[in-house]
């Protein structure tokens, strides 16, 4: 795909109608990186409308090895750059629908709420591609309520693990857990089989060894209703037993 289709395709994806100020509330993430630990995970507060990177922190060297004055002058397209051609349709997909998922069916008001989740394949300085895990939460949004600003979190994976690109939406609820509201799947994995958004968030619990009592506190229902999600998961999957499913999927966390 050429850079000006992706480039056309991206734009329309996120196009929008004002541009707010955000110099207080990027000042501030600034000043933050400067006390954070180097780690596996960097961050950037991306502008789709200029479709530059107003800011990219520190870690992008211990991760990638890459320079982040190089992201900051040249902007996204030196990102779309470094994306495997072969995830950059799917890649552009998950964004389109999740882009269309928020406006119909995310009110504006909660849509500060919302937390988005998508992957794909990333060539790092060795010319490496590895996974990159890429999580955003708005910043700001247009006066149509779409967002524009995002503060995204990268997660580096390596390489040898294989991981279908996937798109997810969360909304905190009203005891400030995220639950999941869309989730799809652009490869063949377990979890796309008819498991609703509900499994899905008892699956993510139950990985994290939470009990059925503690599952039912956190995502407000009752222990009840919980144990009868577990056993139509398992009908859903065709596994034997919960310990079998967590077993499965905390040695491969991209079925989730």
């Amino acid at each position: 795909m050429k850079h000006y289709q992706i480039k056309e395709l991206y734009k329309s994806i996120f196009s929008s109608y004002d541009k707010p100020s955000l110099e207080t509330h990027i000042k501030k993430i600034i000043e933050l990186d400067a006390f954070l630990p180097y780690g596996s995970t960097f961050f950037c507060i991306t502008n789709t409308q200029s479709l530059e990177f107003e800011y990219v922190s520190k870690n992008l060297k211990a991760c990638l090895g890459l320079d982040s004055n190089l992201l900051k002058a040249k902007g996204m397209r030196c990102f779309w750059d470094r994306i495997h051609p072969d995830d950059l349709d799917k890649w552009l997909k998950s964004l389109k629908e999740l882009m269309e998922f928020t406006l119909a069916n995310i009110s504006e008001e909660d849509r500060q709420k919302a937390n988005y989740t998508w992957n794909y394949r990333f060539k790092n300085a060795e010319d490496v591609y590895v996974n990159l895990i890429q999580n955003t939460t708005p910043l700001a949004f247009d006066s149509h309520g779409k967002p524009i600003v995002g503060l995204a979190h990268y997660t580096v994976l390596h390489c040898d693990i294989k991981i279908d690109i996937s798109a997810s939406a969360k909304l905190l609820n009203n005891q400030n857990e995220y639950d999941t509201i869309y989730f799809k799947n652009y490869g063949q994995k377990l979890l796309s089989k008819g498991v609703s958004n509900r499994e899905r968030d008892v699956i993510r619990l139950l990985v994290l060894d939470f009990s059925s009592k503690e599952i039912s506190q956190k995502l407000n229902i009752s222990s009840h209703t919980v144990d009868t999600h577990r056993r139509n998961i398992l009908k859903k999957l065709n596994i034997s037993s919960t310990g079998e499913l967590i077993g499965m999927l905390k040695m491969n966390q991209s079925l989730i």
